[in-house]
């Protein structure tokens, strides 16, 4: 039997906890005092890829959603998204002046021009909104949302080192339609922590404060080289940032920032040192709330876990990296997870280390060839294989500031690719960890140093389950504080490389996810949500994975060439975003419209990367019965745990 559907899922996006959520309207809106069916259960049905230049240069949906009401009546209603701003608008308020919600700031709060064509300078502005965060204080809402890149400056040139940024809007909700619009916005300052480097992914804790992200962390030992990309990529972010080259430092980028926002809707931020420095995709907290995953995007990466000596509190923890065992290939593969400690650490003691102006080669001795006492490895932080030895006093900082080196001198494997989004989910203790493309050196690999995971070539990718366990200990037989450690994984929804392209361009099976990123996951709808960022695909989609039918719904598709982004679907919220439409239409082989048209419709409408969307999906109705989180034995045989309740938690405001 189908597990049970729990707390309210809103048919709006804000419903606000104390307002009852009713029947809906035609549009999906419904407020107010009027009698309403109690909602047993809701499914999705699967929209159709897009097909006519029409669609296909859109952000749209026409998916649908059966309710089931209590009575045994059903309806089926629409979904619909709505856009709340791109990030081209003028909708933040900075220093007096209104400028795009997409352009970054620098140290003193200025937004920071392009200036590479002389005769007209403007904003730069991010064309890659990402994560979302929706956050209550009293009776606002607040949504703090990731600005990750701008793709090129006004010369049409690719940018190196531009300053990221963050917008904290606050929004406002339609009493009768429960439609959303943005009633202010303005800047995050990241100045405390030295700036912002390339926010990807996110998450939302639960007790109120926004987890960021740094991915693709600069490489400290190329730094040290003047004519590298890194140092140049570096010295650029310091010249645009603090205006003073001088001040470049790779070992300032490549964490966990957290925003906390006040009652007064003042934010602060702090940078979590102690829980590494790697490519960080996000971070996601166990329902513990101290134990954490982590996701290191790009190749030869690393499966990271950091426990928190305090519930709710990320300021001080032990670090670990995963040996991973493989025992399968089928359907993805799988593989047990055999956890290494890298150290303990505080935010204060690394963050102390960070700022005394350490460098690679106060960390490590290198060799260019094999030599005793050197370790070899190869991972994301550096192109090439390194032979490297931890100098004496200098494991602390080899743990922290370069954790992805160290874990795999400690014998960690560092062999994962493209490891994007995570989501859990609570009941069933597990966690959903997305592997983008499932290639290169997750393949096997003749000659490697390492080959620990050696599974079939799938561009498409594959979204893993990991399985949740108590009881475990690390690689040294020590016991580890979190109920919540991921033991082993395995493939579970997995996509299809195409032979060739089809009519549309689609490398990829369109009917199944290809190359998974953001990943959410709603314990009312029993629902992981995924979105695409593939190039195997000509438009990107969100899907809704029912875990119990095991049913796949395509209910979003967003422009061509464009990426989705920014998916939240927690607490009755489904926020979606897109960014970088229009990109690389030139590479695709399409037959079934016109690919010149279609560019020309592209430059039409939203331009080409020239700015990206920042909305939500509305129209999934609502349950007003309190939350319950037992439920009866379905067909796999889960259990029927009655836990009772939640409780209210008032969390301490973490910025008064």
């Amino acid at each position: 039997m189908k597990k049970r559907l729990t707390i309210g899922f809103s048919i709006a996006l804000l419903a606000s906890s104390s307002m009852t959520v009713m029947a809906q309207s035609d549009h999906g809106h419904q407020y107010g005092n009027k009698a309403h069916k109690e909602v047993q259960s809701v499914e999705f049905n699967s929209m159709d890829a897009p097909s006519t230049i029409e669609n296909m240069v859109k952000t749209y949906t026409d998916a649908t959603v059966k309710v089931t009401y209590k009575d045994g009546t059903e309806k089926e209603l629409p979904l619909k998204y709505d856009q709340l701003y791109l990030t081209k608008d003028k909708i933040v308020e900075n220093n007096g002046e209104m400028i795009p919600a997409g352009t970054p700031i620098d140290v003193n709060g200025d937004p920071i021009i392009d200036k590479s064509v002389p005769e007209d300078p403007s904003y730069f502005i991010s064309d890659a909104p990402d994560s979302n965060s929706l956050i209550t204080k009293g009776n606002k809402t607040y949504m703090i949302s990731h600005f990750e890149y701008d793709s090129q400056n006004n010369a049409g040139e690719s940018v190196s080192g531009l300053p990221a940024s963050m917008t904290l809007t606050e929004l406002k909700r339609d009493e009768k339609t429960g439609e959303l619009t943005v009633k202010d916005a303005e800047k995050i300052d990241f100045s405390n922590v030295d700036g912002l480097w390339v926010p990807c992914n996110g998450s939302t804790t639960d007790w109120g404060t926004h987890l960021g992200s740094e991915e693709y962390e600069p490489d400290a030992r190329a730094f040290e080289n003047e004519e590298s990309d890194a140092y140049k990529e570096v010295t650029n972010f310091a010249e645009y940032y603090f205006h003073d080259a001088s001040k470049a430092n790779p070992y300032f980028y490549g964490w966990i920032p957290e925003i906390s926002i006040s009652k007064k809707g003042e934010t602060s931020v702090e940078k979590h040192y102690s829980t590494g420095r790697f490519s960080h995709e996000m971070m996601k907290v166990l329902p513990d709330n101290k134990t954490a995953l982590f996701g290191d995007d790009g190749g030869n990466t690393m499966s990271f876990m950091y426990v928190a000596d305090e519930k709710e509190d990320f300021s001080s923890g032990t670090l670990y990296a995963a040996k991973f065992e493989q025992t399968g290939t089928e359907k993805g593969g799988s593989g047990d997870l055999n956890w290494i400690k890298l150290g303990h650490a505080s935010d204060k003691e690394i963050s102390e280390i960070v700022h005394s102006g350490v460098q690679f080669s106060d960390i490590f001795e290198t060799s260019e060839e094999p030599a005793p006492g050197f370790t070899a490895v190869k991972t994301n932080s550096h192109d090439e294989v390194e032979y490297l030895k931890v100098k004496p006093g200098m494991e602390k900082a080899a743990a922290f500031l370069e954790s992805r080196r160290y874990g795999a001198i400690k014998g960690a494997t560092a062999e994962f690719n493209k490891m994007e989004g995570l989501a859990v989910n609570e009941e069933d203790r597990k966690a959903y960890m997305a592997i983008s493309y499932q290639s290169g050196s997750m393949e096997k690999q003749e000659g490697a140093i390492q080959d620990d995971i050696q599974l079939p070539k799938l561009d498409s990718g594959v979204t893993y389950e990991l399985n949740l366990e108590k009881d475990q200990k690390d690689s040294s037989g020590a016991q580890i504080d979190s109920e919540y450690v991921p033991a082993n994984m395995h493939g579970y929804i997995v996509g299809k490389d195409l032979e060739a392209p089809d009519a549309l361009g689609n490398t990829a099976d369109p009917d199944l996810v290809a190359n998974p990123d953001n990943l959410s996951y709603s314990d009312d709808l029993n629902t992981l949500f995924i979105g695409e960022d593939s190039g195997m695909h000509t438009n990107n989609f969100v899907w809704a994975y029912n875990v119990d039918d095991e049913e796949l719904s395509r209910i979003l598709s967003v422009p061509v060439g464009a990426e989705a982004t920014g998916l939240s679907a927690t607490d009755g919220n489904v926020l979606s975003n897109y960014q970088h439409p229009g990109a690389d239409i030139d590479e695709k082989e399409i037959t079934a419209v016109d690919k010149e048209k279609l560019e020309e419709a592209m430059r039409e409408t939203l331009g080409i990367m020239e700015t990206g969307g920042v909305g939500y999906i509305s129209g999934i109705p609502g349950f007003d019965d309190k939350p319950i989180h037992g439920y009866e034995k379905n067909k796999d045989g889960r259990d029927d745990g009655k836990h009772g309740d939640h409780d209210d938690h008032d969390h301490e405001d973490h910025n008064e």
